[in-house]
């Protein structure tokens, strides 16, 4: 049976940093998770970086944020470290999985499923509760109590939501991608009669896709990195 601590299985080099992808046995999900990590340069061995988790949006992996965003660049100026999970459970092969792209695999709702089908798609509980206490257990370089959530396309969806639910756990919040599903001026709306405070920027011409979130990702790094009092 593979170990409940996280095994590394590649490690690549990048603005001074490492991108770091482990595999770990979840017992939130019943399957094998992986997740990336990047560890931004360190001058001392005692340093503890902040994280900034990031939730991916549909069909995703934890691989499409690190191969595309580019994010790293900020992060290693800035002493974060980003933190990719992968997007649902896997290899559980529960029928119609993978009829759908939006529904089963790679669906990233980071919602706790409740129909017995299901069980196992407990998203909620894996990157809120069960991935921090991992980092925590096995990376004293970490410092997870001072932790930040971002997220594209649905994955925004999903950092709203798990922020919204979680005031004091995570600092500053922002969806990466507000597209018409989002309904976003709904959402500046709640946003206005909750008193909670909203940047919303709209940017003319642009899809929904990494081409986006490359253009703007270093303003979204700096973001949360004052959100984190860096």
């Amino acid at each position: 049976m593979e170990s409940l601590k996280p095994t590394e299985i590649s490690s690549t080099k990048m603005f001074g940093g490492y991108n770091k992808r482990y595999k770990h046995s979840s017992p939130t999900l019943g399957c094998s998770m992986t997740f990336h990590i990047y560890f931004p340069p360190s001058s001392s061995p005692s340093r503890k970086f902040p994280v900034l988790y990031w939730l991916s949006g549909l069909t995703c992996t934890d691989e499409n944020f690190i191969i595309k965003s580019g994010a790293q660049r900020a992060a290693s100026s800035e002493g974060v470290a980003l933190i990719a999970p992968d997007t649902s459970p896997r290899g559980l092969n529960v029928e119609g999985e993978s009829d759908s792209w939006d529904f089963g695999v790679g669906a990233g709702f980071y919602l706790n499923a409740t129909q017995e089908k299901w069980k196992n798609w407990q998203m909620y509980d894996y990157v809120v509760k069960e991935l921090p206490a991992l980092l925590q257990e096995n990376f004293p370089q970490l410092d997870t109590s001072r932790a930040s959530l971002s997220g594209h396309s649905m994955g925004g969806h999903g950092a709203l939501t798990i922020y919204l639910k979680n005031l004091d756990k995570y600092k500053g919040d922002e969806d990466k991608f507000l597209s018409q599903q989002l309904l976003p001026h709904k959402f500046e709306e709640a946003c206005r009669k909750a008193n909670v405070p909203l940047l919303l920027r709209m940017q003319p011409g642009y899809d929904h896709s990494y081409y986006f979130v490359v253009t703007f990702i270093d303003d979204h790094i700096h973001h949360h990195a004052q959100a984190l009092n860096l």
